[in-house]
């Protein structure tokens, strides 16, 4: 019988996030609620500086916000310590940035497998992960090599393949495909969104490029602190203020 999915991957409520510079605050979110489905796609659209890197750190537990709450799988996260918050992250969460900071001395094999040992994983079976992982990004031939070896799409796919190699519940991507040129980053977001459908995943996927985000399957725009429904007119609007 096909399990019956009752609770959202991810819940944050009334998310609150001020910043001082100075006498000045800026009031980066200001009561952002989002809930997101596990196997649901949802594009975050707004103009550079409205505070998507900022949400993102928050749902991923990377930062806390000064008021509100984030769940993820069902657990509220805004009174773990900072040793449980790390565990959660560690296990329900990954994180693709859009530089794909992976560690040069090591090959794309010894990236993916890095984290999954931190997790406690042992080195054979973190190593046959790796190398599934590698091979369903189309990098079977190429999980010898390291980061200067490969092309730059070649890198945000073996940071992609790192990102998911705990088997997270949830996906943060910032950027993904923002430092590729465009047949590049085609086949990137391709090979992500793929996976993260087929893998059942809840993904949030920051974006400057609009057709990008209208292949998700929802698209939520920040803007004066707040995530709306998405608007075409006005993102359109927001990005060509970017």
């Amino acid at each position: 019988m096909e399990q019956r999915i009752t609770r959202p991957a991810l819940r944050a409520s009334g998310l609150r996030r001020c910043f001082r510079q100075g006498p000045r605050e800026i009031h980066v979110l200001r009561g952002a609620d989002l809930e997101i489905w596990p196997g649901e796609t949802v594009a975050l659209v707004g103009p550079s500086g409205a505070g998507k890197s900022t949400l993102l750190h928050i749902l991923g537990l990377l930062e806390r916000p000064d008021t509100g709450s984030v769940a993820i799988g069902g657990q509220e996260c805004a009174e773990l310590d900072d040793v449980s918050r790390t565990r959660v992250r560690r296990t329900e969460v990954g994180f693709v940035y859009q530089f794909h900071h992976l560690l040069v001395e090591f090959s794309a094999l010894e990236n993916v497998v890095l984290p999954q040992r931190i997790a406690g994983l042992d080195r054979k079976e973190a190593e046959r992960r790796a190398r599934d992982l590698l091979k369903i990004f189309g990098l079977a031939e190429r999980a010898d090599h390291r980061p200067a070896e490969l092309s730059g799409g070649e890198q945000q796919r073996v940071a992609i393949a790192r990102a998911v190699a705990n088997a997270p519940k949830l996906l943060l991507a910032d950027e993904p495909t923002g430092n590729l040129d465009p047949p590049t980053a085609e086949r990137v977001f391709q090979q992500l969104l793929q996976f993260v459908r087929k893998a059942g995943l809840a993904a949030v996927i920051a974006t400057h490029n609009l057709e990008l985000a209208e292949r998700m399957d929802r698209v939520v725009q920040l803007e004066d602190g707040l995530l709306l429904a998405h608007d075409p007119a006005r993102a359109r609007s927001s990005s060509g203020s970017a």
